[in-house]
């Protein structure tokens, strides 16, 4: 048996169906063997938007996604997606071509050392140097990919190691990699740490659920939705822990954090103990570090230890299983003024969509799609204000109906993104919101869904600039609008038109209600431009390097 056979058998075992990626010199063995393989080859159009695609369609179901490069180019315009899956804890595996190695070390045609441009962006990175290796690093890097905190894998394997003909399965041995049923026997929770959390979640006047994405990773939606209703602990989410939470319980806050809500920032501000759950105490959800709910003890909870006291000090910090020790905290507390806090800054901080004029306010809009979209339905996003607005005013029900580039903020993300979950989700819907800065950068993926027939909605928010770019330049730089025009765009429907998607433009709020039935009826993809006041801000806002407290919005952002 030849490697690369190997390794497509190896990849249906693992249960793969479907990969992603662009063939080239070095990895043209393996597209020999998937040629009759029995897998879905997805031929994306640039292999950043393979490896998006592997993203989106491992986010949408939990499932390992893999693309596949060739050498040189073809794994270095992979990095990108790999450095985003990385920080998003994705699991992706990645399969790239190398040079034979007996040119490795030789400049060879499209050698570039993958391995160790890779090292920063990954969890783990193979060069398979020699062919008996190969059993066994396939195997360790799909248990690695989604055991403890999930993340992206590559495997470099030069060409004459795919040619390489062997009785592969002699060199396979048992793994003694933990897989993510072992979870509860790896990371134990002693009796005691128990006590100390429920010791402190009783003794907290004003304490507080910080949710992270780390609790969609662990499969602990059910769990999580349980402790908030048994409890009633006011809780607040990052923007990958969207979709985790309760919508219906009356003290869930939403989106805390640079573009959070009002009331979720200003009740963490004020809480006594903060419960962090699978969260990286990010900055831009933080804002001023030292300033972060300075008032409050913090139990973190983690299944990486490296993120217990990376940037904030807990008082008690468990390495654990959230699934596994969230319902070992079950109790019940009184926190009835905590409570009335919690209306009141909700009352006085509501969301508001009059919005004076005929021109559409991309909120109002957001909103309304959030309302009549399938409730099965995935929201894929770009970068920039879109991506924003869509997490302040758009509902999730889960998280892996909300896949968006969070702690990298790669733009170009979406519309591949929106590849992949589509295929991996056939009978969903998705719905790709996209801006127009974003939506050039791979643009070039639109002939991957008139290939494969795929029924993607694209809402394109058009407001002519680097939207984000240029509200930080309004703000913080003078107004010197510096590279951030784009009113030179290309006509987006007629664009559109050349992949066979039909679309639509509009630009009042009174057309909204036609056009949305016009893309929720479409049988297949389908493109809504909508065209935005290009000076429109995303409200509110925490000024970097000030406290979450110190909030503009449209009053006082002077």
């Amino acid at each position: 048996m030849l490697g690369t056979q190997w390794i497509v058998r190896t990849l249906k075992e693992k249960g793969i169906t479907t990969v992603f990626g662009y063939p080239g010199g070095q990895i043209m063995p393996l597209y020999d063997a998937l040629y009759d393989g029995g897998i879905e080859h997805v031929l994306c159009r640039h292999e950043q938007g393979a490896a998006m695609a592997a993203i989106g369609y491992a986010r949408a179901t939990g499932k390992i996604g893999v693309c596949i490069a060739t050498s040189g180019p073809g794994a270095t315009n992979i990095i990108t997606g790999l450095a985003d899956a990385l920080i998003d804890s994705v699991p992706v595996i990645a399969i790239t071509g190398q040079v034979p190695t007996t040119l490795i070390g030789t400049d060879a045609f499209q050698e570039v050392d993958v391995l160790g441009l890779s090292l920063a962006c990954t969890k783990h990175s193979y060069l398979v140097n020699d062919a008996t290796q190969l059993p066994n690093t396939l195997q360790e890097a799909f248990n690695l990919a989604n055991s403890g905190r999930p993340g992206p894998i590559l495997i470099d394997i030069p060409k004459d190691i795919q040619l390489a003909e062997h009785d592969y399965q002699t060199y396979l041995t048992p793994t003694t990699i933990k897989t993510p049923s072992d979870n509860a026997q790896l990371y134990p929770i002693s009796s005691d740490e128990i006590a100390l959390a429920k010791q402190m979640i009783c003794q907290a006047e004003k304490p507080m659920l910080y949710i992270g994405g780390g609790v969609g990773l662990s499969n602990a939606i059910a769990e999580m939705r349980e402790f908030m209703n048994l409890t009633q602990i006011p809780s607040v989410s990052t923007l990958k822990g969207l979709g985790v939470a309760d919508l219906n319980n009356p003290y869930y806050l939403g989106l805390i954090g640079m573009h959070g809500a009002k009331s979720a920032n200003l009740a963490v501000q004020e809480c006594d103990l903060l419960i962090a759950l699978g969260v990286r105490f990010d900055d831009r959800v933080t804002g001023k570090l030292n300033e972060f709910a300075k008032h409050a003890k913090v139990i973190h909870i983690d299944i990486d230890q490296s993120e217990i006291n990376k940037l904030r000090q807990s008082h008690l910090g468990l390495q654990a299983d959230i699934k596994h020790v969230l319902p070992m905290l079950h109790q019940t507390v009184s926190i009835e003024d905590w409570h009335n806090k919690i209306k009141q800054l909700k009352a006085q901080h509501p969301t508001r969509y009059d919005h004076p004029g005929e021109a559409i306010y991309a909120p109002a809009l957001l909103k309304r799609i959030s309302e009549r979209r399938p409730a099965n339905s995935i929201i894929t996003t770009d970068v920039g204000q879109h991506q924003m607005w869509t997490a302040q005013h758009m509902s999730f029900n889960h998280p892996q109906n909300f896949i968006t580039s969070s702690g990298l903020g790669t733009m170009g993300f979406g519309l591949p993104a929106a590849i992949g979950a589509q295929l991996s989700r056939p009978k969903d819907m998705v719905i790709c919101v996209s801006g127009d800065g974003s939506f050039m950068m791979n643009v070039q993926e639109l002939t991957t869904i008139k290939r494969k027939k795929l029924p993607v909605k694209i809402v394109l928010i058009d407001n002519q600039r680097l939207g984000m770019v240029r509200q930080w330049q309004e703000l913080f730089f003078n107004e010197r609008y510096s590279e951030t025009n784009l009113s030179d765009n290309p006509d987006f429907l007629m664009l559109a038109k050349a992949f066979d998607i039909p679309g639509q433009m509009i630009s009042k709020k009174s057309e909204i209600e036609s056009a949305l039935d016009n893309l929720f009826n479409s049988s297949g993809a389908y493109l809504l431009h909508v065209c935005i006041d290009e000076l429109e801000n995303v409200w509110p806002l925490v000024p970097p390097g000030a406290a979450n407290e110190n909030m503009l919005d449209k009053s006082n952002k002077e």
